[in-house]
């Protein structure tokens, strides 16, 4: 049998040797002892394992926990672990199925860069003019409400960061510290301030009046909330202003003692515009602000107000071009961090019919844009396709909950390398270089 099956393959013997020929070398059969010393067994000695073996003394501090951080989910992370729920959930969530929200995200993620080679990025220049006046690097500081209730520091840590960044700040109506105090804070910084129209006319104009005297450059006012989003996440959680102390709430602090300890030993919530209030974020909107505004109070807002005039809360391209006539300096394509209605326009989206359309009309308008930013990444992304500046909100608050004044530098210092690096690989060295064929978007 062994003869027949040779017989019938005459080659057999020949191809069960080849991977032994593959071993010779020269013409001379490789013998293991002919192997390189590195390829043969050896028991490890000391001095090898030794280099190995240094391991690094456990660094327990803020500062430790935030160097660890090394994208905004990182300290969304480190936040979501050190913060109450009723807070947490408060910057963390977005309207009704919160759909919007997640739609403006994953916008970000739904593109694809169109990097140059063999440019000369050896430096990245990230500042640029937004409003009249130069900016460290392309994003803002956005207005956000109760900030002291996500962690003590609140405004003065965000108006600090924003100030050594150089970047602008924006307060909030519903901020938890004044516009003088904020001024006092950060007298260096570029601070803006946000407002929203209330049915008493003269109180708006008191807030106009002492931010244009605090040295704010630059009003925005909020036109997207004519009533309140039916954020439900605040209404699952008794979401109450200031946060009340019930068995839900104690026994949440009995693993978050170092939240509630700088909370109950600082100075209560007060807010930069109001008396004390005491009810739900969704009662204060709807017995507060107005929701018969139209555009024509954009005309005594543009007369009352000196300085730059920007208009948040834009969703369509038609109401671009309406602000715009109306004399706005700017505008923020946003949808309230998808915190009012639900399945809204996608910012990201709408930004480069925006921008064509304002500059087919010639239109000097600066296009800020907000919603969904959680990276460098996603900011160089809104530049290319049209924004001249952008705001992040919940990616700073993540870094405010996270470490304080810390945690919102360590915020800033991620983007900025986010962005540098970016750039870079995309061949671009200063941001007026960056078009829309750095970016091709694959949906939406």
């Amino acid at each position: 049998m062994t003869q027949a099956l040779e017989s019938a393959h005459p080659d057999m013997h020949a191809t069960t040797a080849e991977p032994a020929a593959a071993n010779d070398v020269g013409g001379h059969r490789r013998t293991p002892s002919a192997l390189q010393p590195a390829m043969k067994r050896r028991f490890p000695k000391y001095s090898d394992l030794a280099p190995l073996m240094q391991f690094k003394k456990p660094a327990f501090s803020r500062d430790a926990r935030l160097r660890r951080a090394n994208t905004i989910w990182d300290l969304r992370g480190i936040a979501k672990r050190r913060t109450p729920k009723a807070p947490f959930d408060y910057t963390d969530g977005a309207a009704e199925t919160e759909t919007t929200l997640r739609r403006a995200r994953e916008a970000f993620l739904d593109i694809e860069f169109q990097p140059g080679i063999l440019r000369n990025v050896s430096a990245i220049d990230l500042s640029t003019e937004v409003l009249g006046r130069l900016s460290r690097l392309p994003v803002g500081i956005a207005p956000t409400g109760f900030t002291r209730m996500m962690q003590s520091e609140g405004e003065y840590a965000g108006s600090q960061a924003a100030e050594a960044a150089g970047i602008p700040y924006t307060l909030s109506t519903m901020g938890t510290a004044s516009i003088e105090d904020v001024a006092a804070a950060a007298p260096h910084g570029r601070n803006w301030f946000q407002l929203y129209l209330w049915t008493d006319r003269d109180r708006s104009l008191e807030l106009i009046e002492r931010a244009a005297k605090a040295g704010n450059d630059t009003l925005m006012v909020t036109v997207d909330t004519a009533v309140a989003g039916a954020r439900l996440r605040d209404v699952r959680n008794g979401m109450t202003i200031p946060p009340a102390l019930t068995l839900r709430t104690v026994f949440d602090a009995s693993y978050r003692p170092t939240w509630w300890f700088n909370f109950l030993t600082h100075e209560p919530l007060t807010f930069a515009s109001l008396s004390r209030y005491t009810g739900t974020v969704a009662e204060l909107i709807n017995s507060m602000f107005d929701p018969s505004l139209t555009f024509d109070d954009l005309d005594w807002l543009r007369e009352t107000w000196k300085g730059n005039l920007v208009v948040k809360g834009i969703q369509t391209v038609e109401d671009a071009r309406k602000v715009a006539d109306y004399g706005a300096d700017g505008i923020v394509l946003s949808n309230h961090g998808g915190r009012q209605l639900d399945r809204a326009p996608i910012p990201f989206h709408l930004l480069p019919n925006v921008s064509a359309a304002l500059k087919a009309q010639n239109s000097k308008v600066s296009v800020i844009l907000d919603t969904g930013i959680m990276s460098g990444a996603d900011i160089v992304a809104a530049l290319a396709l049209g924004a001249d500046f952008t705001l992040i909100g919940r990616a700073y608050l993540y870094g405010l909950m996270a470490g304080g004044r810390a945690g919102v530098d360590r915020a800033i210092q991620i983007l900025e390398k986010d962005m540098a690096r970016t750039m870079a690989l995309l061949g671009v060295s200063r941001i007026s270089d960056l078009s829309p064929d750095h970016v091709r978007l694959l949906k939406g």
